[in-house]
């Protein structure tokens, strides 16, 4: 992040606009629209969700909560909110 001066880039009216509410001091503003959504960088959200359609065809299948719990290594209410997810 970079100290610019205020009147370097932006118009005389909008900084006496910026100065009715803040003035003399460091002003921050962030980047437009350049945050990706979670896991969209890693890929974490795409192996979470294979990870849940595989302990909802297990449940399906016939596997208790108690088995899934224990074989990814979640607790039973954890299991439970994602049978319930992929309900709705």
């Amino acid at each position: 992040m970079n100290y610019i001066n205020a009147t370097k880039v932006l118009p005389k009216e909008l900084i006496n606009e910026i100065q009715q509410y803040i003035t003399g001091d460091y002003l921050y503003i962030p980047v437009k629209n350049k945050r990706q959504p979670w896991g969209a960088k890693t890929g974490s959200k795409s192996l979470l969700m294979k990870r849940n359609q595989q302990i909802y065809t297990a449940f399906l299948a016939g596997t208790s909560i108690k088995k899934l719990a224990n074989q990814f290594f979640l607790s039973e209410s954890s299991i439970r909110k994602i049978l319930t997810s992929f309900e709705n």
